[in-house]
């Protein structure tokens, strides 16, 4: 299946929405590897809030979207805690945030093609690195992200630990 990926617009906000919807639905009936919680993360709002910094990217097929990415420049507050390795400014490197895929397109290499478009766009705008923090218990994510070339740097707690997710595992991708 080919995807276009492209910046979202006010007129996805409320596709997105359905899709973090559909998506927390079934992660309520299966294993609920990420932890989110419908109407808590991710909302219709995280998506116009990403829209509207310009970050928020949607990958369609058919004209329908079937997955979606955050990519800022601002971390989680935790990451100062955490040897990188580099002391680059953040203006040099991207961080993943709302990575989502809707559960009629899980394992159909849909996430692949979305890491795949975040490692070409972060190469095109002359990144350093890509930065991301991942739920300790997501297994099928950390192993999307190792296979895209992710490393492991540390553990940390995010603050999340009311919604059950007390530890993240933060990985890094030198560009």
């Amino acid at each position: 299946m080919k995807l276009i990926i492209e910046k979202g617009t006010l007129r996805d906000a409320d596709e997105l929405g359905r899709l973090y919807d559909d998506l927390n639905d079934f992660l309520a009936c299966h294993t609920n590897y990420p932890g989110w919680k419908k109407n808590v993360y991710p909302t219709r709002d995280d998506a116009v809030e990403g829209i509207e910094e310009g970050n928020l990217f949607v990958a369609r097929t058919e004209g329908k979207i079937v997955g979606t990415v955050i990519l800022r420049h601002r971390p989680e507050s935790a990451y100062a805690l955490v040897n990188w390795q580099s002391d680059w400014d953040y203006s040099n490197i991207l961080v993943i945030y709302t990575f989502a895929v809707h559960p009629e397109y899980l394992n159909k290499h849909v996430g692949k093609q979305i890491m795949n478009f975040i490692l070409e766009y972060a190469e095109e705008m002359k990144m350093k690195a890509i930065r991301l923090d991942v739920y300790q218990k997501n297994i099928p994510a950390i192993r999307l992200y190792e296979s895209c070339g992710f490393q492991y740097i540390d553990t940390v707690d995010l603050g999340y630990s009311e919604y059950g997710l007390d530890l993240f595992k933060l990985y890094q991708c030198i560009l």
